[in-house]
């Protein structure tokens, strides 16, 4: 699993992005911040992210604008996402949510230990998917060299000797000299 993979938290509210980290410190994974959809995703885009959590509200590009553009570009499309929202539930916004294929919308005030378990479970299951991706990658490549190993199997570099073939002249006529001693 990459190890440098971190949780970037998303809100236009330093009170909110420090309350969410501590929320989060005990379980010791690398977290980061962005106070605007625009920073959020150039750090998306940057690589290294794991989980999003990601506020519905900001000012200029919304967290819902966010998960859309991370949903179109293969690089980012499967990287969960939780929707933070402060306005109260909303029929129209979790339909929207989910049909962008957010992983959850949780409602401020958050309670730290539920979305603790949340991110855990989020975060690590996307972290063995993609050593698994890697794994079958890695698979793949093994597959396709054996494979083409198999269509052009290597030429022996030189013949088998063959022992029928027969002895130089001097060689034989010296041994037949000395059988002919013996007799």
């Amino acid at each position: 699993m990459p190890s440098d993979a971190r949780i970037l938290i998303v809100d236009d509210h330093e009170d909110t992005l420090y309350a969410l980290e501590s929320a989060l410190a005990p379980l010791g994974y690398r977290l980061g911040r962005a106070t605007s959809g625009d920073e959020a995703l150039k750090q998306v885009l940057r690589g290294q992210v794991g989980l999003l959590l990601l506020d519905v509200r900001m000012p200029g590009v919304s967290g819902l604008e966010v998960v859309r553009y991370m949903r179109r570009v293969e690089q980012t499309q499967h990287i969960p996402v939780i929707l933070l929202t402060g306005f109260g539930a909303d029929h129209a916004l979790t339909s929207t949510a989910f049909g962008l294929g957010v992983a959850d919308l949780v409602l401020k005030p958050i309670d730290p230990w539920a979305l603790r378990t949340k991110v855990r479970y989020l975060f690590d299951a996307h972290q063995r998917h993609l050593a698994l991706e890697h794994e079958v990658r890695e698979l793949r490549a093994l597959v396709k060299d054996h494979a083409e190993a198999e269509e052009h199997p290597p030429r022996p570099a030189l013949p088998h000797p063959d022992t029928r073939v027969p002895t130089q002249r001097g060689q034989g006529a010296h041994t037949e000299e000395l059988e002919q001693d013996r007799t």
